[in-house]
């Protein structure tokens, strides 16, 4: 791999780059220009915002998702020098280019394809999408050690998991705790969570995220996801892996020892700081973020999350201990009972109600044995999954 320490520049691509961890790894390279050279972008169907990013940054290739905005994709690029592609397997094409470092954001089951051609050419791996552990987990890390590829968590709780785990001496680790914000409805009521809007949902009160990670923040199905994602990751049993709602998201994730002592990473709730620490790794750079002030921040708070208003924590164990296929669908689920509600077709609290009727019918199901070892059957248990769950939605919508 380059090093940016001697001074050459790291090859990279960013894999989702219109979105928010996109937008926000540009913005770092962008202050540090000399040290990176950008080699692939790519975006869902904002064309015209991708390829502006591409012509700022001088990207070798350009590519969109969405073959239908492949036409302004290329009329705004055109005289740059820059190539333009669009369509799913594009993307998978773009991933396998020869970037020394990839940003994998791209949200849901979409970035498990793309990821894994960045992954077979061992490259170093920043990942940001929690499908790609949560769908296929064991598939994913196994192709890590495979092809001998260098993977760095994006999520901040991971990320500060990363930055305190002992990973030489891994049986002094007694537990992993995962500090949770609680999302904009801690505090609530279910009777006010049944009524909660859209809006509200993404409104959240200490990270700027996108819409789908928002919601899943308000219903602790992100907390769910990234409990599975720590298992995957640090090879900690379910029963070991702590979940702890921390409203002020200044502590983002512990190690607890042996030995009675615990370990933090704080920070200020910017995800530009675990950013930060994937992009130079292992060197570190400065990031232009809020430098922690103690006095000013007074206090920190702490308590259990609440199973009876947030079901997604129970939800999420029951599914790791079923294992197979339960994760997949699980996700898939999700991905489409979120969609609902931000559609306004479902309510917030129809939201856990669907996923877990949808995992019960997938593994009752034909599907229920399928070993999830390979991307075919990945992507079948997602399909179906999501075709259960739409049923399910429909239902509840016109029970509404």
């Amino acid at each position: 791999m380059s090093d940016t320490a001697n001074g050459t520049p790291r090859r990279v691509s960013i894999l989702g780059s219109t979105g928010s961890i996109g937008k926000n790894t540009l913005d770092l390279i962008g202050r540090s220009p000399e040290r990176y050279q950008v080699v692939a972008l790519t975006a869902n169907g904002n064309a015209e915002a991708l390829a502006a990013q591409a012509k700022a940054t001088r990207a070798e290739i350009a590519v969109v998702a969405d073959e239908a905005a492949y036409g302004r994709l290329k009329e705004a690029l055109a005289g740059s020098g820059i190539e333009a592609a669009a369509g799913p397997q594009a993307v998978c094409e773009a991933a396998a280019r020869d970037a020394d470092w990839v940003m994998a954001a791209i949200v849901g089951a979409a970035g498990l394809a793309p990821t894994l051609a960045a992954v077979e050419r061992g490259a170093t791996i920043a990942l940001a999408n929690k499908e790609c552990l949560v769908c296929a987990g064991d598939l994913f890390m196994a192709e890590i050690r495979r092809a001998g590829a260098t993977f760095l968590p994006v999520d901040s709780e991971h990320n500060a998991i990363f930055q305190v785990f002992d990973f030489e001496k891994k049986e002094r680790i007694e537990r992993i705790i995962l500090t949770a914000s609680g999302g904009p409805f801690r505090d609530w009521t279910r009777e006010a969570m049944a009524k909660a809007t859209p809006e509200q949902a993404v409104a959240h009160p200490n990270w700027s995220m996108g819409a789908k990670i928002s919601v899943d923040s308000a219903s602790m199905f992100n907390k769910g996801l990234e409990f599975i994602e720590a298992y995957h990751i640090f090879g900690i049993a379910p029963e070991r892996i702590e979940i702890l709602v921390h409203p002020q998201s200044v502590i983002h994730s512990m190690v607890g020892y042996v030995d009675g002592s615990v370990l933090a990473q704080l920070g200020s709730p910017d995800m530009r700081t675990p950013i930060a620490y994937c992009l130079a790794w292992p060197d570190r750079m400065v990031a232009p973020v809020p430098h922690l002030d103690f006095p000013k921040l007074g206090h920190m708070d702490f308590r259990a999350p609440d199973p009876d208003r947030f079901p997604a924590i129970r939800i999420v164990r029951e599914t790791l201990r079923r294992g197979g296929v339960a994760p997949t669908a699980m996700n898939a689920a999700n991905e489409v009972a979120v969609a609902g509600f931000l559609g306004r077709q479902i309510g917030f609290l129809d939201i856990p109600a669907v996923v877990e009727a949808t995992i019960d019918d997938v593994m009752a199901g034909p599907l229920g044995n399928q070993a999830v070892d390979h991307l075919d059957a990945v992507m079948a248990v997602d399909g179906e999954a999501r075709r259960i769950a739409a049923g399910h939605a429909l239902a509840h919508a016109a029970a509404a």
